[in-house]
């Protein structure tokens, strides 16, 4: 067996993936250069306060939504927006450290577009679970619902290739019961936030789109994987 002598001994990152961190990055190195004040005078200190006001995802402003009838463009733009404002640099560099890790394995089976609308749908679905089932009124913010559905996806792809071998599949899930475990016990030692919901949307979405956007559904994605 022959091996390329000019061949990366790292597996290069999809392009959509890159698409997906670059704003992530980007954004969170302003907030921390301005809060520095490298950058933008002053001001530039309130700039990640200014935008999880403007741009955060907030289950009052849902409940005002749906109570008048009235959708504002710029309301429902935060239902794809708040996945890339996060609220610290340690928040950031986690969804970063996922994207990459788990992003990039089911990049590499799904298609660019299949992988938008399963990190895009879990954010969305994620942000309805969270603002209709839940009465916060702390926004949500960050990129994890839609890891989630990455997440999910990957579970999609694990549970694929264990009914090809004959295991258990439900050994598939066996991740996101440790994610969500571990989520669920620093609440409960440390208190915190109720965004676990939207993760666990995140998830379902993720794993139920991958019915749909896998390439050419269940069948092609059983192909693929056979090829890999």
């Amino acid at each position: 067996m022959h091996r390329d002598p000019d061949a990366s001994p790292i597996n290069p990152i999809p392009p959509v993936i890159w698409l997906l961190v670059a704003p992530v990055a980007l954004i969170e190195l302003a907030f921390n250069a301005g809060a520095r004040g490298f950058v933008g005078g002053p001001g530039a200190v309130g700039w990640r306060l200014s935008a999880v006001q403007d741009y955060a995802f907030s289950g009052a402003v849902l409940d005002w939504m749906l109570a008048s009838g009235v959708f504002p463009p710029s309301q429902m733009l935060r239902f794809v927006t708040y996945p890339f404002v996060h609220g610290s640099f340690t928040h950031a560099v986690f969804v970063v450290v996922f994207l990459l890790a788990l992003g990039k394995m089911v990049a590499e089976v799904f298609r660019p577009w299949a992988v938008l609308a399963v990190f895009f749908g879990a954010s969305i679905m994620g942000a309805l679970a969270y603002g209709v089932l839940l009465n916060d009124p702390a926004p949500l913010l960050g990129g994890y619902p839609g890891v989630y559905g990455m997440i999910g996806a990957f579970t999609f792809l694990l549970w694929v290739r264990l009914g090809m071998t004959g295991d258990n599949q439900y050994r598939a899930f066996s991740l996101i019961a440790a994610l969500l475990g571990i989520q669920l016990l620093f609440g409960v030692i440390f208190g915190g936030s109720r965004d676990w919901v939207a993760d666990l949307a995140g998830f379902v979405t993720g794993f139920g789109l991958s019915f749909i956007v896998s390439p050419g559904g269940w069948a092609r994605a059983v192909a693929r994987l056979r090829r890999r």
